[in-house]
């Protein structure tokens, strides 16, 4: 029995694993810098299969998969599901594939200092937006900046 059980669990943990952290297809420019470091900060989260798809034209890529263009950063990536667009951090994706919304996915417009990836000067107060199927969204996760 205590074999069997084994057996079971051996062949269960690579499923358990895609799960916890299902692959990461990132969509960007290849000279862009900051979105490695974003790449680096999900790896550092937990998100250990990551691609990168090298992409010269974002705009097209971005209507292409989904991702509505008023919301735009720079790089948009594909996690299980849902759609990921700019410096978004890995707490607040994790909390998406927890609660499973109905929703194209999850957001950081623009590129604002202190987001993941954009570290360095002065951290600025953002949102991360859950971008809702019909293209509208609402905040998701609020993050504070620093304070003067």
């Amino acid at each position: 029995m205590k074999r069997i059980f084994c057996l079971l669990l051996l062949f269960a943990m690579p499923v358990l694993a895609e799960e916890s952290a299902p692959s990461v297809t990132i969509y960007k420019n290849p000279s862009c810098g900051c979105c490695g470091a974003w790449a680096k900060h999900l790896q550092d989260a937990g998100f250990s299969r990551l691609e990168s798809q090298p992409v010269m034209d974002m705009t097209a890529t971005r209507r292409a998969l989904g991702m509505p263009e008023i919301h735009a950063s720079c790089h948009t990536a594909r996690i299980g599901r849902y759609l990921v667009e700019g410096h978004v951090p890995a707490a607040d994706i994790k909390r998406l594939l927890k609660e499973r919304p109905d929703a194209i996915g999850l957001a950081v417009p623009g590129m604002p200092m202190g987001s993941p990836g954009m570290e360095g000067g002065q951290a600025e107060a953002y949102d991360t937006l859950l971008i809702l199927r019909d293209g509208s969204a609402r905040v998701f996760q609020h993050h504070a900046g620093s304070k003067d």
